[in-house]
This record gives C-alpha cells, sequence and structure tokens, in this order.
C-alpha cells in the first residue's frame, strides 16, 4: 500500500501549468515538523514537493498560498530521467488525490504579517528546493543499498 498523509504549511505559492495535455497541474513544497527534536535540541522539518492535478490544482493556486496550512492525501513517486549531463536523476514527490484547505490564503497572509512570520516563511523558501529534489547517482543512489543490510543504532531512532 502506498499512502502518504501531510499536514504542513505552503513554502511557496503554488506553481499552476497548463502542459501539452491541456491538463492542469500545480506543484508546491510543504514544510512538515518532524514530531521530535535532534541532537541539538531543535525542531526540524522537512520539506515535501507536491503534485496535483486538474480541478484541484486550479484550486490550490486560487485558494492557498505561501503559509496556509493543508492537509494532503496521496501517494509517494518516484521516477527518474538522464539529465543534461548525462547523469541519471533521482525524483521522489507526493502525487496529491485529495488537498485539504486548513487555512485561506488570506488567513495565512494576516497570521504571517500579524505575528511577524514574513522572515520564518521566508527562510522556509531559502531553505526548500524550489524544483523537485533531484540528485545525480554519484551523489546518491536511493537504490544503492537494495537488498542489503542496513545498520540502524538505537540513537538514530526517534522513539
Amino acid at each position: 500500500m502506498n499512502k502518504v498523509v501531510l499536514i504542513g504549511r505552503l513554502t511557496r505559492d503554488p506553481d499552476l501549468r497548463y502542459p501539452s495535455t491541456n491538463v492542469p497541474v500545480a506543484n508546491f513544497t510543504v514544510a512538515v515538523n518532524r514530531p521530535f527534536e535532534n541532537q541539538n535540541g531543535e525542531r526540524v522539518a522537512d520539506f515535501i514537493n507536491v503534485i496535483v492535478w486538474r480541478k484541484q490544482a486550479e484550486n490550490v493556486k486560487k485558494y492557498i498560498g505561501k503559509g496556509s496550512l493543508v492537509a494532503v492525501e496521496g501517494r509517494i513517486q518516484t521516477r527518474n530521467y538522464d539529465g543534461a549531463d548525462g547523469k541519471k536523476v533521482y525524483v521522489t514527490e507526493v502525487v496529491a488525490d485529495s488537498v485539504q484547505f486548513l487555512e485561506s490564503k488570506s488567513q495565512a497572509q494576516n497570521r504571517n504579517s500579524s505575528f511577524g512570520m514574513d522572515v520564518q516563511m521566508d527562510s522556509f523558501q531559502d531553505s526548500a528546493p524550489s524544483q523537485p529534489t533531484t540528485t545525480s547517482i554519484e551523489e546518491e543512489d536511493p537504490f544503492a543499498n537494495f537488498g542489503n543490510e542496513i545498520e540502524i543504532s538505537d540513537d538514530d531512532l526517534p522513539f
């Protein structure tokens, strides 16, 4: 079963496009806080790329923006392609079946300006990838350890 549920805030406004098929597609990045602190006692967030299609893509662009709180339900998709330099590029993203608006675009903007959150959300954008996260096969091959045993110490586990 491939099922993902995320709750987090958009790090940038959704990007809506109409590719050659004329089917609307939007992509955005969601900052999702981890439920534990790192070794330095700091909260860490993961930045997860999301793709949504058709009418929901248009609604996402229309009703939510940077800083909006959303719940995303979908599936993880991995794909790869040969980059311009000839190296294999891996992409992991969430293809959304449902995006629930937990906060409107205006509520997010009001909250950000009321509490001086513009700087914090800008820092999300600076640290979040604006395009799907990609790495070359030489940097990190996600399938390199497939079939091999992985060593995990108790210190690596969040529980």
